[in-house]
């Protein structure tokens, strides 16, 4: 009988590693992996690719900002309004798009299944029901 043994985690001040039985029968350093990149520093804090803007705004500023971009989009509202658009008319294709994607998803589990239970690709199957890969 074969038992496994937990892995050992243990954690410094600036790191942590985890230490597994596999890993412990191996000579220290015969194997060290350090992840692959193009940057410098790969081991560096986490940056958020979205930048806080250093310029402050007033309340006042921001409340005329949200505004005029109200304003904004009551314009365009009203120009779809215009050319004939409807709110309803769009909760309408709104709910249909979810109803085709959920149906859409049933197809691709069946074919999944299929495909398993054939021993074949769904790529195979595709062909074989006349549908189109882009489907």
């Amino acid at each position: 009988m074969n038992i496994e043994q937990p892995a050992e985690t243990h954690c410094s001040a600036n790191s942590c590693s985890v230490s597994t039985p596999e890993a412990n029968d191996l000579k220290k350093g015969a194997l060290k992996r350090t992840p692959f990149s193009k940057f410098k520093k790969v081991h560096s804090n986490f940056k958020s690719p979205i930048q806080a803007t250093s310029a402050k705004v007033s309340p006042a500023e921001e409340v005329a900002e949200l505004e005029r971009r109200r304003e904004q989009l009551d314009t365009e509202i009203a120009q779809l309004e215009a050319e004939g658009y409807r709110v309803e008319e769009l909760e309408h294709h709104i709910d249909m798009l979810h109803e085709y994607n959920d149906i859409k998803d049933i197809g691709q589990s069946l074919l999944g299944r299929i495909a398993a239970v054939r021993g074949t690709t769904t790529r195979d199957l595709y062909s074989h029901f006349g549908l189109e890969l882009d489907d």
